[in-house]
């Protein structure tokens, strides 16, 4: 079931965490906190994504996933969202175009785990994506240093922005990579641990 689309109003910060979400855990909690924090972004929407165009095979079903997601974030300046659907959107550079022209005047900051960055340039369109918003980078165990000599991080060097609140003010393209203290949850190992599906 889609759902309406979030109020925002101009002048808004906003970060916008992609992704499967399958399924969602504290790892994405603890990020999504971290960034309203270091990023000070009044708001952070999660788009639950209906599939995923780099993976073979699909998730669980969008209502399930959505349902979990729901019961794992709950926070009053964090919206859980079934975007891409609602939009009809696949690729996130068409998500986040359209979320541009939907909301004119709300400061939108695109968030990934560091993990995201190293294969960021396999991404549909990932150049305009970083032309679209500003992007804040999130450190996940494992992969600070791959992210930080990664295709995106070196074609975008002399964006990058070395505080984390300078962030959600700054015109794209904009990035900024912070660490945070570590978690080590993933969708991947909870399923492959048989809890989910």
């Amino acid at each position: 079931m889609r759902h309406p689309l979030p109020y925002a109003r101009a002048g808004q910060r906003i970060g916008l965490l992609g992704g499967s979400f399958d399924p969602a855990h504290d790892g994405h909690v603890h990020i999504t906190l971290q960034a309203l924090k270091r990023f000070n972004l009044d708001r952070v929407w999660w788009l639950v994504s209906p599939g995923n165009p780099l993976k073979a095979k699909g998730p669980a079903a969008l209502d399930r996933r959505m349902a979990v997601a729901r019961d794992v974030m709950q926070h009053p300046r964090v919206r859980v969202t079934d975007l891409e659907a609602s939009l009809g959107t696949r690729y996130t550079a068409d998500t986040l175009a359209a979320l541009t022209q939907t909301y004119p005047g709300v400061r939108f900051t695109w968030l990934m785990g560091a993990d995201n960055l190293h294969q960021f340039h396999k991404w549909d369109r990932w150049q305009m994506i970083m032309g679209l918003m500003p992007v804040g980078v999130l450190a996940r165990p494992g992969d600070r240093i791959d992210a930080r000599t990664s295709v995106a991080a070196r074609a975008f060097w002399q964006d990058r922005l070395k505080r984390s609140h300078q962030l959600s003010g700054a015109t794209a393209p904009a990035w900024c990579f912070i660490n945070v203290p570590m978690r080590n949850e993933s969708s991947s190992a909870i399923r492959a641990a048989g809890d989910w599906r």
